[in-house]
């Protein structure tokens, strides 16, 4: 065991699906902890997950008290869970990472290292993905959609395997949004922030439950959450489409009263409402993203609701 002067680095790790390798992941974590050296605490937010996790949590808690865990009374999602974790975590380090030993426990002392050169946030870079074409193009796609909108520029090779200090954890409980993206909202935030380049392991268990519709669901609410561009251009193209239509209204004036031309009829004519019917639908769709992520923002509900914990304190945010 570290000796008392030791840091005490906090590991949370959400858990969706992969009960199977829980075992081997505290393993693995209490070796490189102790090797640093550092006190530690590894906290595990069972997010509903399907399988018998919250079982193995609580063994691994009786083995080692040490691994604290939290059982959320319904899957609230991973972001929702990475902020369970923060709230409780005491360290004067937190590690984030995934519970599936994609992030390896073994690369954790090099983002330690790196943040122990002046850093607040340090975040892994993941240069050889170990994903399928279809996740790591997606993830490449949705970046350069997010930078487009909210002007930012972000490294679509981290994601939430990072380690940030104890002043970044009080900043980032401050931030009390239902819209949660970790790696994003950590960005925004601004601290003195570095990355280093860390090995990416296959998945060991379950399998990713980010499908192509929560992608597309994930990707459109970090985006409504972060930026207002949407809206300035669904203006921009409707003002685009009200001065093509008064050009073109003009063209048929002039053919008309100076050419005697007659106008072409009811096809151009259906064609062009439905146009604009289409526009104006989808300029209300968008429009009333904004006002639903408004009217759950004005609920007040709790982030996230406990069921239980291993220390046995029932609570909620």
């Amino acid at each position: 065991m570290a000796a008392a002067a030791d840091p005490l680095i906090s590991v949370v790790i959400p858990v969706y699906g992969c009960e199977t390798c829980l075992k081997e992941l505290c393993s693995r974590l209490e070796t490189t902890l102790t090797s640093i050296p550092a006190n530690y605490e590894i906290i595990l937010v069972n997010d509903a997950s399907p399988d018998d996790a919250w079982t193995t949590i609580k063994a691994l808690h009786e083995r080692n008290t040490n691994i604290k865990g939290i059982d959320l009374a319904k899957n609230f999602g991973q972001h929702h869970a990475i902020t369970a974790g923060l709230d409780i975590a005491e360290g004067d380090w937190v590690v984030v990472m995934d519970c599936d030993l994609q992030d390896q426990p073994e690369e954790i002392p090099k983002l330690y290292l790196k943040a122990l050169e002046g850093y607040e946030v340090v975040f892994g870079k993941r240069i050889e993905r170990q994903d399928n074409w279809f996740k790591k193009k997606a993830s490449q796609l949705f970046y350069r959609i997010y930078d487009y909108f909210t002007g930012a520029s972000t490294d679509y090779t981290a994601a939430n395997f990072s380690i940030i200090s104890r002043k970044v954890v009080r900043g980032f409980r401050r931030i009390e949004e239902q819209n949660r993206f970790f790696p994003l909202f950590i960005q925004w935030m601004g601290f003195k922030t570095a990355s280093v380049e860390i090995k990416h392991s296959e998945r060991k268990a379950g399998k990713s439950s980010y499908n192509l519709k929560k992608l597309i669901t994930l990707g459109t609410d970090a985006i409504i959450s972060q930026s207002n561009k949407p809206l300035r251009l669904s203006i921009q193209f409707g003002f685009l489409i009200a001065s093509v239509s008064f050009i073109y209204g003009l063209y048929l004036f002039g053919r008309y009263f100076f050419l005697d031309e007659p106008v072409q009829g009811w096809t151009s004519v259906m064609v062009s409402i439905y146009f604009i019917g289409g526009l104006i639908f989808f300029n209300f769709g968008v429009l009333g993203l904004y006002i639903g992520k408004v009217f759950n923002e004005t609920k007040g509900r709790p982030l996230y609701l406990i069921r239980e914990t291993t220390q046995d304190e029932d609570g909620e945010k």
